[in-house]
């Protein structure tokens, strides 16, 4: 059986890398005696596959992986057994049956969404709100470039088709909720920010921090990664419905 799982990545989980969750999961999963099928050989593996790998520095409410079983219980119970023997900053949020023929969640990944807010060294610079006011004039811009680096080249691309959706948002104090525009800055159970969602996967893939960098250029700002906070919210595949969450893939078991 092939199960889609959702989870967080949060605290002090951001200053570890991709590969580090990978192993801190698949050693949670064998403490929680969940029944998880291995490879075969002689050199035997956990059968999970993760998505969008999030970039160091970065936290996420929506990551996915998914995982071959031999057996299963049911959602409620797999998720207590394993949040108990987990950190609070990796949480498993939800789990579904992958219908048969569901092809894994690395490859139908379209899209994520983000909530950048100002770090608190950030709050000291009100230069650093120019963020939010070059934000607003994006449909002004016939285009944005960036410089994109591989090892091989750099290229100048325009990433505003990439940008699928901008725009001030304050979230509650557990994102459930959001409200538009900016609500008093006084109200520290808030999360005010820039929402963006961006387009994502192996064919397009726009990181929310090359964004923000071309956005800081306009008003002739150099990006400092540790002015910002990013919250990945979730993480979206698309069907005859649109983008909808990875999860909507399967039932809950």
């Amino acid at each position: 059986m092939k199960l889609r799982i959702k989870y967080t990545k949060t605290g002090v989980l951001r200053f570890i890398s991709h590969l580090d969750v990978m192993r801190y999961f698949q050693k949670a999963v064998r403490r929680a005696k969940l029944d998880i099928s291995y490879s075969k050989g002689f050199s035997p593996h956990q059968l999970i596959s993760f998505a969008a790998p999030m970039p160091l520095g970065m936290t996420s409410l929506g990551e996915y992986c998914d995982a071959d079983f031999e057996s299963v219980t049911d959602t409620e119970d797999m998720m207590r057994r394993f949040n108990c023997v987990s950190t609070p900053d990796l949480v498993i949020t939800d789990i579904v049956l992958l219908p048969d023929g569901a092809k894994n969640s690395m490859s139908v990944v379209a899209a994520s969404d983000y909530l950048i807010e100002l770090s608190e060294e950030g709050k000291k610079c009100p230069e650093n709100f120019k963020l939010f006011e070059e934000a607003l004039k994006l449909s002004e811009y016939e285009n944005l470039m960036i410089l994109k680096k591989t090892k091989k080249s750099e290229t100048y691309t325009d990433i505003k088709p990439l940008i699928y959706e901008m725009e001030h948002r304050v979230y509650n104090h557990d994102y459930t909720e959001y409200t538009v525009p900016f609500s008093n800055k006084e109200n520290t159970e808030c999360h005010e920010g820039l929402y963006m969602m961006l387009a994502a996967g192996s064919v397009n893939n726009l990181k929310p921090d090359l964004v923000i960098e071309a956005l800081l250029s306009k008003a002739g700002m150099a990006y400092d990664r540790f002015n910002y906070k990013i919250m990945r919210l979730e993480t979206y595949m698309e069907d005859e419905k649109g983008l909808v969450p990875l999860s909507s893939a399967g039932q809950r078991i």
